[in-house]
């Protein structure tokens, strides 16, 4: 995670906004009024996806349970097979 500031990032916008989409890179930017945090799309999206998925109560340990089922005991899904 790189650190800047507001000045700094208006003169390096573009190349700071290509860093963070191209390689992930968070940048935290300082203000008078506070920092924020730049992300690329896919890092939000990843974050809210696991807020979503650890907010859902019981499912993170139905996916612990899921993880020591023996692979070779399951059964496979069939076309047209009704759930």
């Amino acid at each position: 995670m790189s650190i800047t500031n507001a000045t700094e990032l208006r003169k390096k916008l573009f190349e700071t906004l290509k860093n963070v989409i191209e390689y992930n890179e968070s940048v935290t930017v300082n203000t008078k009024k506070g920092n924020a945090v730049i992300l690329s799309e896919s890092d939000y999206n990843d974050i809210m996806e696991t807020l979503y998925i650890l907010s859902q109560g019981n499912l993170v340990n139905k996916i612990k349970e899921g993880e020591k089922e023996d692979v070779n005991k399951m059964e496979t899904y069939k076309p047209g097979e009704k759930w």
